[in-house]
């Protein structure tokens, strides 16, 4: 049997429920709102009717979007005390989902059923703040995105996708970096090796170690 949701936990990644009377709150933790789903679980589909708003408490989900091509090109992530535009969008626009997420790790999320939502964008002002500040903070990042994809070169947004990991050593395949990029492997394998001949990285099976983070932040700058 779930466990109700730790009710400190949600208002401290979620302080815009804090102002909510103390019943009303406790009808939005009920165990049958709280969900544990495994990685690699597609926690939402494209044209899948929105069930609900996730408030993710732990995990991080990865939202894609699949081009005709068969591509796939990462959108954005949704880490705790963030949540996905995508999904108010839809329960605002009464639309189906328009891009998928996958939970990249374990996730634990609190599901808003549409009806809770709804009345939460209307009677509680802090809520419907936080919902539109959200909007406001990824339609930054997407048209960040856009830019990059318009005007950026591969390999220059290649670097920046590693530098931003902010390891030293990446546990990554070359496809799973192709995925995020919106390439293909054969092209992001290429540019990897031609990293490693300038002694940017060093290659192994599935991890990449950078050897030189200054010359990889210049190749993202320029």
């Amino acid at each position: 049997m779930n466990a109700v949701a730790n009710r400190e936990k949600v208002l401290a990644l979620y302080p815009a429920l804090a102002g909510l009377p103390a019943g009303r709150l406790a009808e939005l933790l009920t165990a049958q709102a709280l969900m544990h789903l495994p990685a690699g679980t597609q926690v939402f589909a494209e044209s899948q009717p929105c069930q609900g708003f996730p408030l993710l408490l732990e995990g991080t989900i990865k939202v894609i979007k699949l081009a005709a091509s068969g591509r796939e090109l990462m959108l954005y992530r949704v880490t705790p005390g963030g949540s996905c535009i995508i999904s108010s969008s839809c329960l605002l626009g009464h639309t189906d989902y328009n891009a998928r997420g996958i939970a990249e790790t374990p996730l634990t999320l609190l599901a808003l059923p549409v009806g809770a939502f709804a009345t939460l964008m209307v009677e509680h002002p802090p809520f419907r703040d936080f919902v539109f500040h959200l909007f406001a903070d990824r339609i930054g990042e997407l048209m960040q995105l856009v830019e990059e994809v318009a005007f950026a070169r591969l390999d220059q947004r290649l670097a920046k996708l590693i530098v931003a990991r902010n390891e030293t050593s990446l546990g990554v395949t070359h496809q799973q970096l192709a995925d995020e990029l919106g390439s293909v492997r054969e092209i992001v394998s290429r540019l990897l090796k031609g990293f490693a001949a300038q002694g940017l990285v060093t290659l192994g099976r599935e991890q990449i170690t950078i050897t030189d983070r200054a010359g990889l932040q210049k190749l993202a700058a320029v």
